[in-house]
């Protein structure tokens, strides 16, 4: 460790050497402000406004409108980046590494997370500063890093666990402070949609196929679109998707887009959503510009009784929890549930995003199959299991969740204890100072 230290400390040596040397030949600055040092690391200013920039715009307010809000950001990711540089260090003597491909996989995760929240690509890169080809060239380093971080800090903090005794004192010492919990629903959901009639199909269908007629005869594609499509997304933009990467469409739709030509145009295709018609803009590798114009077929009020009678026919036919997970299993559209049950896990009815069931659940009988419910996603049928009590904490009735706050307290402590020692090992200056 002493040849570590004294090895990483002659790095800094140069680097400060050789900073000095080039600041000195010219009167303008030729080497990017150093935000901090730690050991062989710098942490270039340009990269911690990036960093406030991103999160700034992932909180969604402006840091020029909120200075204060902002300085106490970028002090909190600058500790943050410092403590990620001392456990870069250690994990290099460990040898902990990460594999490129789930590198490359992350930063697209991130990117189109980011182009998500921002609302285009535009956007992203306005707040960005940069193109994101140009962000995702420089901040894939950042990404490795950070995956190689929290990839060490659980190897950490992964063996750490708290005994009976430790969860008791835990809750003796903070049980006046500790927040009143929610009341919580165990619950199961089975989804059918409302499914549009085969006259509603003819109508819309036919109503895209005179459009595609107009497009190949010369019609204005945007200015069909803004006429007509039914994408609420993005039909005031005439229909213009922006660029998508693969794997974020409908497959059927996105299978389509990505075997037209440049400016070809699509035959009708038929989605969840409606039908469709697709146009090519531009390819780029993965990514594809693409626009379409979305009629969706009328649902009648004929449609939406008949799905009723359906889902009240398989309510009547539910008499257990069992069978409430093999009809699931067989008939919800809920594809992230529907292998489990329809299981929702545990609830908070007063945060849950889906108005319409936290409004009835308190209706609901215990260990029996709602009547269905009508939501903007069909309707559905729920089942209740178990319910646990909010309030004041007690260890009776929340032994869950005090066990994983005590958890959660003794990894923060006892990481703490390891990060102040670690600093010790090396060199570590913040610009400010």
């Amino acid at each position: 460790m002493t040849y570590c230290f004294r090895k990483k400390t002659m790095g800094l040596f140069w680097v400060v050497l050789f900073t000095s040397f080039l600041t000195s030949q010219s009167n303008t600055p030729v080497i990017e402000g150093v935000a901090a040092i730690v050991g062989d690391n710098i942490i270039l200013k340009s990269d911690l406004s990036q960093m406030v920039a991103m999160t700034a715009a992932n909180q969604r307010f402006n840091p020029i409108e909120f200075p204060e809000r902002t300085q106490k950001l970028q002090e909190e990711i600058l500790r943050s980046l410092i403590e990620q540089k001392i456990i870069l260090e250690m994990a290099e003597l460990d040898s902990v590494i990460v594999d490129d491909k789930d590198v490359d996989k992350a930063l697209t995760r991130q990117v189109d997370n980011f182009i998500a929240q921002s609302g285009s690509e535009e956007k992203a890169e306005e707040a960005l500063g940069q193109s994101l080809k140009s962000f995702r060239r420089e901040y894939w380093f950042d990404m490795r890093d950070k995956m190689i971080t929290e990839q060490y800090q659980y190897s950490l903090l992964s063996s750490i666990s708290v005994s009976r005794n430790e969860i008791y004192d835990f809750f003796e010492t903070y049980r006046d402070s500790l927040p009143l919990f929610p009341t919580l629903i165990k619950l199961n959901h089975l989804l059918l949609p409302i499914q549009p009639g085969e006259i509603s199909k003819n109508i819309a269908y036919h109503l895209l196929d005179s459009l595609h007629t107009e497009l190949l005869s010369g019609a204005d594609f945007s200015t069909v679109a803004k006429q007509f499509s039914q994408d609420p997304g993005s039909a005031n933009r005439g229909g213009d998707l922006g660029f998508v990467r693969r794997g974020t469409l409908v497959p059927v739709f996105e299978s389509t887009a990505f075997n037209l030509k440049n400016g070809e145009l699509s035959e009708i295709v038929e989605t969840e959503f409606g039908y469709h018609l697709i146009e090519n803009l531009e390819k780029q590798g993965e990514k594809i510009h693409v626009r379409h114009i979305l009629i969706s077929p009328e649902i009648t009020t004929a449609d939406k009784s008949r799905a009723w009678a359906f889902a009240s026919s398989l309510k009547d036919s539910i008499q257990s929890l069992e069978d409430f997970e093999r009809f699931t299993a067989r008939y919800s559209t809920d594809e992230s549930t529907k292998n489990t049950g329809g299981n929702l896990g545990w609830i908070d009815p007063s945060t849950y995003p889906i108005k319409e069931i936290s409004e009835v659940i308190y209706q609901l009988s215990p260990h029996e199959c709602s009547p269905p419910i009508q939501t903007s996603y069909g309707y559905h049928l729920l089942w209740l299991g178990d319910i646990r009590k909010g309030g004041k904490p007690n260890l009776e009735t929340h032994w869950p969740e005090i066990e994983e706050m005590a958890l959660n307290r003794k990894k923060m402590l006892w990481f703490e204890d390891w990060m102040g020692k670690s600093k010790k090992l090396f060199y570590i200056k913040i610009a400010s100072e």
